[in-house]
């Protein structure tokens, strides 16, 4: 199983579920399309659960460099198509 660079003391177990489950479709979505839809409704939920412009940025800042993928630059992707 993957590690995500999450503060795990910052979020309760259901709130980590969706992180992970955000991370996982950012990460599908660099291999395969992705219901646009799908990946903007869960990138909400991304965002209300950091609700902090720091913490989320500094979150991708540590997911881009574990695994290379830039959530910003895949969420505007999907904006654009």
């Amino acid at each position: 199983m993957k590690s995500y660079p999450i503060d795990y003391d910052l979020f309760d177990n259901d709130e980590i579920i969706q992180i992970v489950e955000f991370y996982q479709l950012v990460e599908e979505a660099n291999m395969k399309k992705v219901n646009p839809q799908v990946l903007s409704k869960k990138h909400k939920q991304y965002q209300t659960i950091i609700n902090s412009k720091s913490i989320e940025r500094q979150m991708e800042r540590e997911f881009e460099k574990h695994f290379g993928i830039s959530v910003y630059k895949t969420i505007k992707k999907y904006k654009k198509s």
